[in-house]
């Protein structure tokens, strides 16, 4: 299972890379909350949210994954036209789709901020 789950966000993340939003592995109902979102819910409000972003994103890289059951909590990063940015990632994994996704990252270089 931890495998399997792991390979799910992996299939996120690479849908981001690819720039291809029909791959990532989302529950219909997916409950996502990031500094620049807010808390929604729902795959297309997700992928019409992510859509927005995908011009600006140059290349994107996984540093590691701890998964305990159905969470999997991922370190990562997104190289995009605004700088790199770290990204701790909480996703919880139901059915081989993504339920939840909780990102955590300074959302400053994406606002024009310093």
């Amino acid at each position: 299972m931890r495998e399997d789950n792991i390979r799910i966000v992996e299939g996120y993340i690479n849908a981001l890379k690819q720039k291809d939003l029909s791959l990532a592995p989302l529950a219909d109902e997916v409950l996502f909350e990031d500094p620049v979102a807010g808390r929604h819910t729902g795959a297309e409000n997700f992928r019409a949210f992510l859509s927005g972003f995908l011009p600006a994103i140059n290349d994107v890289r996984i540093h590691g994954h701890v998964c305990e059951g159905d969470t999997v909590v991922t370190h990562w990063e997104v190289d995009a036209v605004f700088g790199v940015i770290p990204i701790l990632e909480q996703f919880r994994v139901r059915d081989g789709q993504i339920v939840e996704a909780l990102g955590f990252f300074d959302p400053r270089p994406i606002l024009g901020q310093k």
